[in-house]
C-alpha cells in the first residue's frame, strides 16, 4: 500500500476511474448483444433503434476516453452493417 498523500490520492483516483471505465465498457458490451439479438430475430424497427441508442453511447464512451476513437468507429461500424444486412 502507498504511504505518501499524493499516492493514496492516486490509488483512490484509479480505483474511481476504474469503475466508471468499467461500467462504460459494460454498457457498451450489453448494447451490442442487444443489437446481435434483435438482427438475430430479424426485427428491423427494434435493431435500427437498438443501433441509434448504441452508437450515442459508444461515441460518448470514446469521447470521454475509456476507449479509443478507432475503436468505437470500428465497433459502430460493424454494428451498422450488422442491421443493414436485415433491412
Amino acid at each position: 500500500m502507498a504511504n505518501h498523500k499524493s499516492a493514496l490520492k492516486r490509488d483512490r483516483q484509479s480505483k474511481r476511474r476504474y469503475l466508471r471505465n468499467k461500467s462504460r465498457k459494460t454498457a457498451v458490451k450489453t448494447m451490442t448483444k442487444k443489437i446481435e439479438t434483435a438482427v438475430k430475430n430479424n426485427t428491423v424497427e427494434d435493431a435500427q433503434t437498438q443501433l441509434k441508442a448504441a452508437q450515442k453511447l459508444i461515441d460518448k464512451t470514446a469521447a470521454k476516453g475509456t476507449i479509443h476513437k478507432k475503436t468505437a468507429a470500428r465497433k459502430i461500424s460493424r454494428l451498422t452493417r450488422m442491421v443493414g444486412s436485415i433491412s
